[in-house]
């Protein structure tokens, strides 16, 4: 009976229900202005010659952290972040904390932190006559990462 175990629709995550904040400096904010993210991890590797083998290894040296958002026009925070290093060459990094909850889904709460993330490039300034809104991206790279809450595992995952 166990094998015929399916996953319930109402246990996937409405990509509209979670939240985001970010730590500049030590202040806190939700980023109500947020409409998508995500962060990616890509390890970096390199190619090993094995005796006896006809094909390489591949062995992880190492990894990259980027991200990259999409965020409502109305927020000068990234922007003051980028003119203080254009103007001044100290540059910020900060936290990102992303939180997945659905409370109709049995999966519960997973909550990511990116560490000492730092903006790759942003928007200055935008107008637009035939936008219905204003809509800018931010990229970013990150150097660490930590999952205090993580997903339930769901009935048949056993």
């Amino acid at each position: 009976m166990a094998d015929n175990v399916t996953m319930r629709a109402r246990d996937t995550i409405s990509g509209s229900t979670g939240c985001a904040y970010v730590t500049i400096d030590g202040e806190r904010r939700k980023l109500l202005e947020l409409i998508n993210i995500e962060a990616n991890v890509k390890k970096t590797k390199v190619k090993v010659p094995i005796m006896g083998r006809t094909g390489k290894g591949n062995k992880a040296t190492g990894w990259e952290g980027t991200g990259k958002a999409k965020i409502h026009y109305v927020t000068s925070v990234f922007r003051k972040l980028l003119l203080k290093y254009m103007q001044t060459g100290e540059d910020t990094y900060f936290d990102i904390q992303i939180e997945n909850e659905d409370k109709t889904s049995g999966t519960g709460r997973q909550t990511i932190v990116l560490i000492d993330c730092n903006i790759d490039e942003g928007m200055l300034a935008k107008l637009d006559a035939d936008a219905e809104y204003l809509d800018e991206e931010v990229s970013f790279t990150f150097e660490d990462a930590k999952m205090p809450e993580e997903f339930e595992r769901l009935l048949g995952m056993e």
